[in-house]
Protein backbone atom coordinates (compact mmCIF):
# COMPACT_ATOMS: atom_id res chain seq x y z
CA UNK A 1 0.00 0.00 0.00
CA UNK A 2 0.96 3.55 -0.81
CA UNK A 3 0.32 6.52 1.24
CA UNK A 4 1.28 10.41 0.57
CA UNK A 5 1.09 13.40 3.32
CA UNK A 6 1.24 16.27 1.79
CA UNK A 7 1.33 19.77 3.09
CA UNK A 8 -0.87 20.59 -0.34
CA UNK A 9 1.67 23.44 -0.78
CA UNK A 10 0.49 25.24 2.52
CA UNK A 11 2.86 27.44 4.96
CA UNK A 12 5.53 26.18 6.80
CA UNK A 13 3.18 25.25 9.43
CA UNK A 14 1.69 22.66 7.35
CA UNK A 15 5.03 21.26 6.63
CA UNK A 16 5.59 20.87 10.23
CA UNK A 17 2.18 18.89 10.24
CA UNK A 18 3.27 17.07 7.61
CA UNK A 19 6.59 16.00 9.68
CA UNK A 20 4.39 15.62 13.01
CA UNK A 21 1.14 13.42 11.33
CA UNK A 22 4.36 10.98 9.96
CA UNK A 23 6.03 10.44 13.69
CA UNK A 24 2.32 9.70 15.24
CA UNK A 25 1.75 7.68 12.04
CA UNK A 26 4.80 5.14 13.07
CA UNK A 27 3.76 5.17 16.28
CA UNK A 28 0.40 3.89 15.42
CA UNK A 29 1.49 1.36 12.77
CA UNK A 30 4.61 0.21 14.84
CA UNK A 31 1.90 -0.71 17.76
CA UNK A 32 -0.27 -2.69 15.07
CA UNK A 33 2.83 -4.36 13.21
CA UNK A 34 2.91 -3.01 10.06
CA UNK A 35 5.85 -1.95 8.55
CA UNK A 36 6.43 1.39 7.19
CA UNK A 37 9.25 2.46 4.72
CA UNK A 38 9.56 5.76 3.54
CA UNK A 39 10.58 6.09 -0.13
CA UNK A 40 10.55 10.04 -0.84
CA UNK A 41 10.46 12.55 1.16
CA UNK A 42 10.53 16.59 0.20
CA UNK A 43 11.85 18.49 3.44
CA UNK A 44 10.95 22.32 3.89
CA UNK A 45 12.58 24.38 6.00
CA UNK A 46 10.81 23.31 9.12
CA UNK A 47 9.03 20.62 8.58
CA UNK A 48 8.19 17.94 5.58
CA UNK A 49 6.11 18.93 1.94
CA UNK A 50 5.38 15.68 1.12
CA UNK A 51 6.35 12.42 2.08
CA UNK A 52 5.67 9.30 0.36
CA UNK A 53 5.70 5.63 2.40
CA UNK A 54 5.00 2.28 1.20
CA UNK A 55 2.85 0.06 3.85
CA UNK A 56 3.25 -3.91 4.16
CA UNK A 57 1.59 -5.92 7.00
CA UNK A 58 -2.00 -7.67 7.63
CA UNK A 59 -3.51 -4.16 8.50
CA UNK A 60 -1.80 -2.35 5.93
CA UNK A 61 -4.74 -1.51 3.81
CA UNK A 62 -7.20 -0.63 6.54
CA UNK A 63 -4.74 1.27 8.29
CA UNK A 64 -4.19 3.39 4.31
CA UNK A 65 -8.00 3.51 4.33
CA UNK A 66 -8.56 4.91 7.94
CA UNK A 67 -6.19 7.82 7.42
CA UNK A 68 -6.84 8.59 3.88
CA UNK A 69 -8.34 12.31 4.34
CA UNK A 70 -7.28 15.17 5.57
CA UNK A 71 -5.12 15.96 9.18
CA UNK A 72 -5.71 18.85 11.30
CA UNK A 73 -4.00 20.20 13.42
CA UNK A 74 -5.25 23.38 16.25
CA UNK A 75 -2.36 24.99 17.24
CA UNK A 76 -0.94 28.49 17.46
CA UNK A 77 1.89 29.30 15.35
CA UNK A 78 5.78 28.39 16.74
CA UNK A 79 6.78 30.68 13.80
CA UNK A 80 4.07 33.46 13.77
CA UNK A 81 3.03 33.68 17.55
CA UNK A 82 0.48 36.50 16.37
CA UNK A 83 -0.81 34.95 13.68
CA UNK A 84 -4.46 35.14 13.91
CA UNK A 85 -5.03 31.41 12.66
CA UNK A 86 -4.67 28.68 14.24
CA UNK A 87 -5.61 25.83 12.15
CA UNK A 88 -3.49 24.11 9.57
CA UNK A 89 -5.01 21.25 7.43
CA UNK A 90 -2.79 18.48 5.66
CA UNK A 91 -3.85 15.71 3.18
CA UNK A 92 -2.93 11.96 3.09
CA UNK A 93 -3.69 10.19 -0.14
CA UNK A 94 -4.07 6.19 -0.29
CA UNK A 95 -2.83 4.97 -3.92
CA UNK A 96 -3.54 1.03 -4.84
CA UNK A 97 0.28 -0.22 -5.36
CA UNK A 98 1.40 0.26 -8.96
CA UNK A 99 1.24 -2.47 -11.29
CA UNK A 100 4.66 -4.41 -11.22
CA UNK A 101 7.38 -3.82 -13.59
CA UNK A 102 9.43 -7.00 -15.31
CA UNK A 103 13.11 -6.87 -14.31
CA UNK A 104 14.24 -6.50 -17.91
CA UNK A 105 12.45 -3.33 -17.97
CA UNK A 106 15.09 -2.13 -15.23
CA UNK A 107 18.45 -1.85 -15.14
CA UNK A 108 19.66 -2.41 -11.73
CA UNK A 109 22.85 -0.97 -10.21
CA UNK A 110 24.16 -1.65 -6.74
CA UNK A 111 26.67 0.41 -4.65
CA UNK A 112 27.36 1.28 -1.08
CA UNK A 113 24.94 3.15 1.48
CA UNK A 114 25.68 6.29 2.91
CA UNK A 115 24.38 8.85 5.00
CA UNK A 116 22.90 8.16 8.71
CA UNK A 117 23.21 4.54 9.68
CA UNK A 118 26.42 3.84 10.81
CA UNK A 119 29.15 0.79 9.88
CA UNK A 120 26.73 -1.82 9.13
CA UNK A 121 25.00 0.32 6.09
CA UNK A 122 28.41 1.23 4.52
CA UNK A 123 30.03 -2.57 4.55
CA UNK A 124 28.05 -3.97 2.10
CA UNK A 125 26.75 -2.58 -1.62
CA UNK A 126 23.30 -2.82 -0.70
CA UNK A 127 21.90 0.48 -1.89
CA UNK A 128 20.30 0.12 -4.87
CA UNK A 129 19.93 2.47 -8.21
CA UNK A 130 17.61 1.56 -10.31
CA UNK A 131 16.90 2.85 -13.96
CA UNK A 132 13.66 2.15 -15.92
CA UNK A 133 15.40 1.41 -19.60
CA UNK A 134 12.48 3.03 -21.79
CA UNK A 135 12.25 6.11 -19.91
CA UNK A 136 15.41 6.91 -18.09
CA UNK A 137 13.76 7.47 -15.08
CA UNK A 138 15.88 6.73 -11.86
CA UNK A 139 15.41 6.20 -8.28
CA UNK A 140 17.90 4.69 -5.49
CA UNK A 141 17.08 3.19 -2.49
CA UNK A 142 19.12 2.53 0.66
CA UNK A 143 16.53 2.19 3.33
CA UNK A 144 17.21 -1.55 4.07
CA UNK A 145 20.32 -3.67 4.78
CA UNK A 146 19.39 -6.40 2.53
CA UNK A 147 20.37 -5.46 -1.23
CA UNK A 148 16.93 -7.58 -2.46
CA UNK A 149 15.03 -5.41 0.02
CA UNK A 150 15.99 -2.48 -1.66
CA UNK A 151 15.77 -3.54 -5.29
CA UNK A 152 11.78 -4.93 -4.26
CA UNK A 153 11.39 -1.20 -3.04
CA UNK A 154 13.02 -0.02 -6.31
CA UNK A 155 11.07 -1.36 -8.63
CA UNK A 156 7.81 -0.25 -6.69
CA UNK A 157 8.58 3.15 -6.93
CA UNK A 158 9.85 3.40 -10.59
CA UNK A 159 6.58 1.45 -10.95
CA UNK A 160 5.15 4.67 -9.05
CA UNK A 161 6.86 7.31 -11.05
CA UNK A 162 6.11 5.34 -14.16
CA UNK A 163 2.56 5.29 -13.69
CA UNK A 164 3.29 9.69 -13.18
CA UNK A 165 4.81 9.85 -16.09
CA UNK A 166 2.27 7.99 -18.77
CA UNK A 167 -0.23 9.69 -17.17
CA UNK A 168 1.45 12.95 -18.01
CA UNK A 169 2.07 11.75 -21.49
CA UNK A 170 -1.28 10.38 -22.67
CA UNK A 171 -3.12 13.41 -21.08
CA UNK A 172 -5.83 10.45 -20.17
CA UNK A 173 -6.50 10.96 -16.98
CA UNK A 174 -5.80 12.77 -14.16
CA UNK A 175 -2.93 12.46 -12.09
CA UNK A 176 -3.68 11.19 -8.87
CA UNK A 177 -0.67 12.06 -6.55
CA UNK A 178 -0.63 15.67 -8.15
CA UNK A 179 -3.82 15.94 -7.44
CA UNK A 180 -3.34 15.44 -3.85
CA UNK A 181 -1.62 17.79 -3.19
CA UNK A 182 -4.09 20.48 -4.02
CA UNK A 183 -7.55 18.82 -2.74
CA UNK A 184 -6.77 19.24 1.10
CA UNK A 185 -10.46 19.29 2.42
CA UNK A 186 -10.51 22.46 5.44
CA UNK A 187 -13.10 20.76 7.38
CA UNK A 188 -14.46 17.43 8.01
CA UNK A 189 -11.09 16.43 8.99
CA UNK A 190 -10.13 12.65 9.23
CA UNK A 191 -7.99 12.81 12.27
CA UNK A 192 -7.66 16.06 14.56
CA UNK A 193 -4.65 16.83 16.96
CA UNK A 194 -3.88 20.06 18.81
CA UNK A 195 -1.29 21.63 20.59
CA UNK A 196 2.60 21.73 20.28
CA UNK A 197 2.85 18.63 21.56
CA UNK A 198 0.77 16.98 18.68
CA UNK A 199 -1.81 15.56 20.62
CA UNK A 200 -5.29 13.21 19.38
CA UNK A 201 -8.32 14.98 19.33
CA UNK A 202 -11.06 12.05 19.96
CA UNK A 203 -14.00 12.34 17.89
Amino acid sequence: MLLQFSSAQGPEECCIAVEKTLNYFLTVTEQRQVDVIILEQEPSRYGLKSVLVSLKGAEAKAIAQQWSGTVQWQCTSTLRPKHKRKNWFIGIAYFDPPQEIQDTEILFETMRANGPGGQHVNKTSSAVRATHIATGISVKIQSQRIQHANKKLAKQLIAWHLTHYLSQQQASFNNQRHLAHHRVIRGNATHCFYGREFLPITK
